[in-house]
């Protein structure tokens, strides 16, 4: 096996100082290597969004080191942080995050645009990544004409589109419907199935249940790490 995707060590954040100091995170440590899919839970406060933001890019531990695909995160100036997180990280957010009268093809385009690519190697990845969420039929609906499930997969497909190292995905079945949710967790099951590395933050149980490993905080600390059989997996038509 190759260098991890993820390989936290001794993480901590704290935030303000003396009596109003909050450790919300307190010496995390874990690797995630290529191909594996994390659910990580807890309850409010447990450090979990803390932990996303910092596996994210979005935000930069007190101590600690974070290497992200054998990159040290802690090295990069905010230029490249930008760029790291663009390339190796795609995001799917509980918000959806989608670009109303704007199509969903021209949505799953952007992270390429940003990135300077040309229009029509754009329209070509953005499609075969609609494709793969099964959505490919409804490349030119906008967002108000799609059902939530079919706009978080939208969301998936965005962040598949740079083909980055880890999807990251940050409470994805958090606005919808059992159904929807099911739509949505059957994409991921299946990104997975076929190589994909995914890290999911959740506080549902039935969520975390589809991954193969579970990671608990509490605190701030990692309090359990279990590899587990993922359960309510099936295959969804059109992925």
């Amino acid at each position: 096996m190759g260098r991890p995707v993820l390989d936290v060590r001794e993480l901590t954040k704290v935030y303000g100082e003396g009596d109003t100091e909050i450790r919300a995170l307190d010496g995390v440590s874990l690797q995630v290597e290529p191909g594996e899919y994390v659910a990580v839970m807890g309850s409010s406060g447990s450090g979990k969004s803390t932990l996303m933001n910092i596996l994210g890019c979005l935000d930069v531990p007190t101590t600690g080191t974070y290497l992200l695909d054998g990159v040290d995160v802690g090295s990069l100036s905010d230029a490249q942080l930008a760029l790291a997180r663009n390339r190796l990280i795609g995001f799917v957010f509980q918000a959806f995050n989608l670009i109303p009268r704007t199509s969903a093809v021209a949505n799953v385009e952007l992270p390429l645009a940003y990135a300077g690519m040309k229009a029509a190697e754009r329209r070509r990845r953005a499609m075969f990544s609609l494709d793969l969420v099964g959505l490919a039929d409804r490349a030119e609906h906008e967002p108000n004409q799609l059902s939530g499930g079919q706009q978080q997969r939208v969301a998936v497909a965005r962040a598949l589109v740079t083909e980055p190292a880890l999807l990251l995905a940050d409470e994805p079945t958090g606005n919808l419907d059992s159904h929807a949710t099911d739509e949505v967790l059957a994409v991921l099951d299946e990104l997975n199935a076929v190589g994909r590395t995914i890290v999911l933050i959740t506080h549902e149980d039935e969520v975390g249940a589809r991954a193969g490993r579970l990671i608990r905080l509490f605190d701030g600390r990692v309090t359990s790490d279990s590899r587990q059989e993922p359960s309510g997996r099936h295959a969804v038509v059109g992925v």
